[in-house]
């Protein structure tokens, strides 16, 4: 090869370099997961894929998992932030988290489509159903037959908000209950079976499952907004202290024009 064509091989490739390394894909690819409440999960996809747009060297992964998982993973340091769709409890305060609330979600009560007779229930009748103590659908206005209740696993967010709002410290829910793993495996099971009763976060109801009215009221966001609507929890973000790099600059992203999107099915914290 003659030296003359040697160069501007070199050149030639010298270029391309250049071109890949200043407007191509960024040589160095940050990943950041967020793992924990099943509630939070759709809303933190949907962030997810917003902020990964604007910051193309930023992959996001988004896992579920529950509540506790969540809270469980930031202060080990296995996830960079946790998801709970709950409060800290007892020693989960001692694990030196940094919570951001992101949101208020609200939880919706749900039958299968085809009960109509049962459009409403009181507090105290969705009580004393997850308790066990009204078995029959006519006693609360339906047809005659079973109900058939579906619950949380322990450790979810959703169920530790809807145990502590309305069953109460001394009221639990009855050991014979249909236990799902997440807010879409209730929805599915309720959907599925029309003698089923189930609690879900609002982002998970669809045309699938039937809200009833709570007291009168019905169960949407604007609802939850002027507080006629009881059933509500706050959607929270956990970092082991104060978050760092790419975590921090996706949380600001939540926090400020992230707030647009949580708005669009959620309410809003600005």
């Amino acid at each position: 090869m003659k030296a003359k064509t040697f160069y501007v091989l070199l050149i030639v490739m010298s270029l391309l370099v250049t071109v890949v390394g200043c407007g191509g894909q960024p040589a160095e690819t940050l990943t950041i997961t967020t793992a924990g409440s099943t509630s939070v999960q759709p809303l933190s996809e949907e962030l997810a894929k917003a902020f990964m747009e604007k910051k193309q060297n930023v992959v996001i992964n988004v896992q579920g998992g529950g509540s506790s998982q969540g809270i469980k993973a930031a202060g080990q340091g296995v996830a960079e932030i946790g998801a709970a769709s709950r409060h800290l409890k007892g020693t989960e305060k001692e694990l030196g988290l940094t919570v951001y609330q992101i949101a208020v979600d609200g939880i919706g009560v749900v039958v299968n489509p085809k009960n109509d007779a049962v459009t409403e229930l009181t507090m105290e009748q969705v009580k004393k159903i997850y308790a066990g103590e009204i078995t029959n659908w006519k006693d609360v206005g339906g047809t005659d037959g079973e109900i058939r209740v579906v619950t949380r696993e322990s450790g979810s967010g959703t169920r530790g908000a809807f145990e502590e709002m309305l069953m109460g410290e001394d009221t639990k829910t009855f050991d014979k209950a249909i236990t799902q793993n997440s807010n879409g495996g209730v929805r599915t099971a309720v959907a599925n079976d029309e003698a089923a009763i189930g609690y879900v976060s609002f982002g998970y109801i669809n045309d699938e499952v039937k809200a009833v009215n709570i007291e009168g009221v019905e169960a949407t966001v604007d609802n939850v907004k002027n507080g006629s609507y009881k059933i509500s929890r706050p959607f929270n973000y956990l970092t082991k202290g104060e978050p760092q790099g790419a975590a921090k600059d996706f949380i600001d992203f939540v926090m400020n024009e992230g707030q647009e999107i949580v708005a669009r099915d959620y309410i809003s914290v600005k």
